[in-house]
């Protein structure tokens, strides 16, 4: 079963099939302004299984906080970031939750793990059974 979703004005469309190979929350500065908001929710989705179907999405590649590449895929019209991707990936894409289409999206997202925890804004409470990690695995800091 296919999973949709698409850019604030609807120029760009993704999909996705196969399930998620994890779920997260990141508190780091990047994701913060990338969703204008205390974190970001994300799905670490297999690249085999992901497309664009519709649109040309802009890039912007940056040393992220790990130390690492992240290129953000985004639609150029609205500003939507709709995933994001890098060598600490693979050939997975980190799906931001909150562009897919089906209203379940969030609900069904539960994070196993928590990046950049420390981070986290002090009225923003730790997710119940997450993982709670300092920084990306794979970076110095991890736990």
């Amino acid at each position: 079963m296919s999973k949709e979703g698409g850019c604030f004005c609807g120029n760009v469309r993704i999909k996705y099939s196969g399930e998620p190979q994890g779920k997260a929350l990141c508190h780091c500065m990047d994701c913060r302004k990338i969703t204008g908001s205390t974190y970001s929710t994300n799905l670490i989705i297999p690249g085999e299984g992901f497309e664009v179907t519709k649109g040309t999405p802009k890039t912007i590649a940056k040393k992220a906080d790990s130390g690492n590449t992240i290129t953000s895929h985004f639609c150029g019209d609205c500003g939507s970031t709709l995933w994001r991707d890098g060598a600490s990936f693979g050939p997975a894409k980190v799906v931001k939750v909150g562009v897919m289409d089906d209203v379940k999206a969030l609900e069904e997202a539960k994070p196993a793990i928590e990046l950049y925890a420390p981070e986290r804004v002090s009225w923003v409470q730790s997710t119940s059974g997450a993982q709670q990690l300092k920084a990306m695995p794979g970076s110095e800091a991890v736990a």
